[in-house]
């Protein structure tokens, strides 16, 4: 324990604890959310710490890795660049909530509302009249030298003189209690939907904890946000389009994107799924072109038009400055709000609140100096020992502060000559000691520095703080930086209402007007109805692969079985042409030592693996349009294939198992989607991926095992009805009765078998049928053409002639058949794409395995 130290048996004053179920230091001379210096728990945190005490170790422990399940099972995630997990990394939630006394948050609410109006009045200056620099308000470097001044907007229209729609701010509280700014985020603030999250889990985790401490709702804070949104829209519709812009799945805050997306209930988009038409902004649909009101960005402002901004940007909207600049789109935030994020400014926020508001801040800045004023300098180059060096222009996102005093001698001094050369590029602030909290870790509370990330909406009687936030937890104890891409984990803010009846509103709106209803049509993105298509075909793509595999391995793990496997040949013909699945080291039944060390050392690997990840890939772009329940088991099926991948030797009794499970997984999936999907033009392509994917296994399936004749066909028409599940139909239907025909018939020409092929044909039909058509053309699409051709060859076969074998005990017919078919399905894709999907990201493959 540190000198100094005071240890809180974690109790609460009023009722003293039976025993002391652990300890928690609380580090000397250093502010702690929730205990004293004495270690005896804050006023406002005495409930909480009597709750954790009459929990115990043992219980919170098991009550933490409940919240760890459920962060793992919602799919929360966030993307630490370099981190081996990528874009799986899941997010970190620590168990105890920071907690806010009421009369201290409207404190801070009234700071945050005041900071929001001072820096949006100096945004609507800069980029309209610029009196603040003609004054000197402000230095002119600030226009001239930043890169974030976006001269593309200067003189742009700000409807009702706003563009600070949104904005964050990190806070950190002194030794003393006070409060003090860090930074702003106005750009593309993030961290709200993740404070949401937390709050949902948290407050499910311990329910009656939550409920006992009569916590403030986040739900009027993002109902106020989007009415605000709503009210931006430059043609003043009842229900205007509002998208909300992400950068794209590999975007490290992408599940946020996704989470508020569902949410607030606007359509998540790509750059590449609008365009600009005569100066207005539109959404690629299914339907065609579809008007843009507002666009929630979560890009930032040099990312977002290629035309006028960053040209090499492939992820913002060509023309969408033009579209800003004529009044026919609404941005949020405004484009160029970046400007104010640099540290330069909070050298001048104090006399800028004076002057723009008549009003001291009532959130401090860090106090700051800018190296290129003469004071600023003089004042850096004498205390730069206990100081914090940040650039002037550079995105505190991607730039590392330098902590001087932990510098060695000649790095000072270096960097004393690199002030001195360029002082106009480096701010210096104060190195604050953050306050610290209590994380659980290894089994017990020990104390992390921890920052305050708060958010504020515009509203129409001004701009309204959310009554909590996003505490950003350091990974070291002896940190001074709390980062999340250095690792840094989080909790959540429990800010307390003061009153008995906390405000129960929720994000549904009521209201005695009535709502118009609507029901889903051709308004889908297309790179949406693309990547649900994908999805579809992968997963149906890898459970035909398990599926053939069980059947396979069954034959090589039952102990009854000897050597004599007839269908086994068949089967690997099967597994072969139906997957691209090769076993090199295959070459009688008998060799199974050669079929294990095949099937163990490739199966998950090649192409299994490579199908159940570019399903999870596609789902995760489109992962706002899947339920809570659907994720969940599209990730359970990643982490099953990733956990048998990370053993070293897999016997095929394993894989047999692991594969059982995933069939049971694909099951619960294709019931989730048919009974809980909308079934809607997202579920259409979807379901479609699926028939298109399906149609081609089993044509390829019947190809392989009924083509080529073997004497004895018994085994092989047994796998071939198991390997499609219609071992108790054909059973039912045909007691004691084993025969190509009636096979065939089940398989290829029953309309009422999910397994069949006019099964798939009569879907495919529908489905098409049901999606938007050019009305002015008579003529049917390509792909229905397509499928009527192909589905009349099935309706009109003779199975019976189909099975007969000729003079050479072989079956061409059936071969010919089954030939035309199979390039049915890459034909309907290729005709579905060119009629819906040209609007989408390049073609994905099922190919090219490596």
């Amino acid at each position: 324990m540190a000198s100094g130290a005071v240890t809180s048996p974690l109790r609460a004053d009023t009722e003293p604890p039976r025993s002391v179920p652990f300890a928690y230091s609380v580090p000397p001379a250093r502010r702690d959310e929730i205990f004293g210096p004495d270690g005896t728990p804050h006023s406002h945190s005495k409930p909480l710490v009597a709750a954790l005490a009459a929990l115990g170790p043992v219980e919170m422990q098991r009550t933490w890795d409940r919240a760890r399940r459920l962060i793992r099972d919602n799919g929360v995630t966030y993307n630490v660049y370099g981190d081996p997990r990528g874009m799986d990394r899941p997010w970190e939630l620590d168990l105890v909530p920071l907690v806010i006394d009421a009369p201290t948050w409207a404190f801070v609410s009234r700071g945050l509302a005041q900071r929001a109006e001072l820096l949006n009045r100096v945004l609507v200056d800069l980029y309209g009249p610029q009196n603040l620099v003609l004054r000197g308000s402000v230095p002119p470097e600030l226009l001239l030298a930043s890169p974030s001044f976006l001269r593309a907007l200067r003189g742009a229209a700000l409807p009702g003189n706003i563009a600070l729609h949104l904005s964050a701010t990190d806070l950190a509280r002194r030794s003393d209690g006070s409060f003090c700014v860090l930074g702003d985020r106005t750009q593309a603030p993030s961290g709200a939907g993740y404070a949401l999250e937390n709050r949902i889990v948290l407050s499910r985790t311990l329910p009656d904890l939550f409920g006992d401490c009569h916590v403030e709702r986040l739900a009027p804070y993002f109902r106020a946000m989007r009415e605000m949104l709503l009210s931006l829209s430059p043609r003043g519709r009842e229900s205007p389009r509002i998208v909300l812009l992400t950068p794209g799945p590999h975007n490290e805050t992408y599940f946020e994107h996704a989470y508020l997306a569902r949410y607030l209930g606007f359509a998540l988009v790509e750059g590449g799924d609008l365009t600009v038409r005569d100066r207005r902004v539109y959404l690629k649909t299914l339907r065609g072109l579809e008007r843009v009101d507002v666009i929630l960005r979560r890009l930032d402002d040099a990312f977002c038009d290629p035309l006028s901004l960053r040209t090499d940007s492939s992820l913002g909207v060509a023309g969408l400055v033009h579209a800003v600049r004529a009044g026919n789109v609404a941005v949020a935030n405004a484009l160029g709000s970046g400007v104010v994020e640099t540290p330069l400014l909070h050298a001048f926020l104090p006399r800028l609140c004076g002057e723009l508001l008549g009003e001291e801040l009532v959130l401090p800045n860090v106090p700051t100096f800018w190296c290129g004023e003469p004071e600023g300098l003089s004042y850096t180059l004498s205390h730069l020992e206990d100081l914090v060096i940040r650039q002037t222009f550079e995105s505190p996102s991607t730039f590392e502060p330098v902590f001087v005093g932990d510098l060695a001698k000649a790095d000072h001094d270096a960097l004393a000559d690199h002030i001195r050369a360029r002082p106009a590029s480096f701010v210096a602030q104060e190195r604050i000691e953050l306050s610290t909290a209590p994380v659980w870790a290894e089994g017990r509370l020990s104390p992390r520095p921890v920052a305050l990330r708060a958010f504020v909406t515009r509203t129409l009687d001004g701009y309204r703080a959310m009554p909590g936030g996003l505490v950003r937890v350091a990974a070291e104890r002896e940190s001074f930086v709390v980062s999340m891409q250095r690792g840094a984990g989080s909790k959540d803010v429990w800010v307390l209402s003061g009153e008995e009846q906390v405000n129960p509103l929720t994000l549904l709106r009521t209201g005695t007007q009535p709502v118009a209803i609507v029901r889903s049509g051709g308004d889908m993105p297309s790179r949406v109805a693309d990547n649900l298509f994908w999805w579809g075909r992968y997963l149906e793509r890898a459970e035909g692969t398990v599926r053939l595999l069980r059947s396979l391995l069954a034959r090589l793990t039952d102990d009854s079985v000897t050597a004599e496997v007839p269908e086994l040949p068949a089967l690997v013909r099967a597994l072969k042409a139906s997957s691209e699945f090769h076993l090199d080291g295959f070459v009688d039944p008998g060799q199974n030592n050669a079929l294990d060390f095949a099937l163990g050392g490739r199966l998950f690997s090649k192409d299994l693996k490579h199908s159940l990840n570019a399903a999870f890939r596609a789902a995760s772009v489109v992962r706002d349009r899947l339920s809570a329940d659907s994720w969940r088991i599209v990730s359970q099926l990643e982490r099953l294939v990733e956990g048998a991948t990370s053993e070293p030797t897999l016997k095929l009794s394993d894989i047999f198992e692991v594969l059982g499970e995933l069939v049971i997984l694909f099951s619960a999936l294709n019931g989730l989607s048919m009974e809980n999907m909308t079934h809607g033009p997202g579920w259409r392509f979807a379901d479609m991926g699926r028939r298109v994917e399906r149609l081609q296994y089993v044509v390829r399936l019947l190809r392989a095992l009924l083509v080529p004749v073997v004497p004895e066909d018994g085994p092989t028409l047994e796998a071939l009805l198991e390997i499609a599940d219609s071992v108790i139909t054909y059973r039912t239907r045909y007691p004691g009765v084993l025969e190509v025909a009636p096979v065939l018939d089940l398989l290829l020409t029953d309309e009422t078998n999910p397994r069949s092929v006019a099964f798939q044909l009569t879907a495919l039909r529908d489905h098409i049928e049901k999606l938007p058509h050019n009305d002015r053309s008579p003529m049917r699409p390509e792909e229905a053409r397509i499928v009527l051709r192909v589905l009349s060859l099935v309706e009109l076969a003779d199975v019976h002639a189909l099975s007969s074998l000729d003079e050479g005990a072989a079956r061409p017919e059936l071969d010919a058949l089954l030939a035309e078919l199979e390039l049915a399905g890459p034909d309907f894709a290729e005709s579905l794409t060119r009629s819906y999907l040209t609007h989408a990201q390049p073609s994905q493959s099922l190919d090219g395995l490596s």
